[in-house]
């Protein structure tokens, strides 16, 4: 209820008026049933304007340290996540991923929405680069259909490292949803991981336009922290 009261009457319209995204494609999401949304990831605000022009809810799996800051930004942080239907997961590897893979499949089991970000971060220069296989153990053990989503103009809205967004328009394009059931019961197979992530991200750079770099975003975030030292 708390979700629907700040997607419809407090949040969502708010939002809608001022930025006024563009959508086209929206009725290829299924309209019942678990849908995985994979999309690209340009800014912050992906995770905010993707659900609001979705009819259904959707659940992202949002690093856990959007759950746990202290003081008055803290506490209105978490609140907002909450509010928004997000998930507090661990990014830190290992056992961690194990159990976030093991969250997103819950979310699908219960028939709902779960938005994922192929590219695991960010992208740090509006490029697309290269997708994590988790994406695709979820969209193999899962069985559910996958949309991808290509968000346009929202890192010249709100890009990394600014707190405030600019007020601009904002586009979403979703395309068809990708069948991947040949891949059935090769989860485990790395090399179908690496064929099922690559094609999503393929669908992305097509719907998108973004120039694509075949290495992961965390890695050139990561290069680029060091650089600066």
């Amino acid at each position: 209820m708390f979700y629907w009261i700040m997607k419809h009457i407090v949040v969502g319209p708010v939002l809608l008026a001022i930025f006024r995204p563009w959508i086209v494609g929206l009725e290829k999401i299924p309209a019942n049933g678990p849908v995985i949304l994979a999309s690209n990831h340009l800014s912050f605000i992906d995770s905010i304007f993707l659900p609001l022009v979705v009819d259904r809810p959707v659940v992202f799996l949002a690093k856990s340290e959007y759950f746990t800051g202290r003081g008055l930004k803290g506490w209105a942080t978490k609140l907002f996540f909450q509010a928004t239907g997000q998930l507090p997961i661990d990014r830190s590897g290992g056992k961690a991923s194990e159990a976030s893979l093991n969250t997103g499949l819950r979310v699908l089991s219960e028939g709902r929405i779960l938005g994922i970000y192929p590219e695991g971060t960010r992208s740090p220069d509006a490029k697309l680069y290269r997708g994590r296989t988790g994406v695709a153990r979820m969209v193999l053990e899962s069985g559910a259909p996958v949309v991808p989503v290509a968000m346009i103009g929202t890192a010249e809205v709100m890009p990394i490292g600014t707190r405030l967004p600019k007020v601009r328009r904002i586009g979403i394009v979703i395309g068809e949803p990708l069948d991947f059931s040949r891949f059935h019961g090769l989860e485990s197979d790395r090399f179908v991981l690496r064929s099922v992530t690559d094609e999503l991200v393929y669908e992305l750079r097509e719907l998108s336009g973004q120039e694509y770099v075949d290495v992961y975003a965390s890695s050139v975030k990561e290069r680029r922290a060091s650089e600066a030292r």
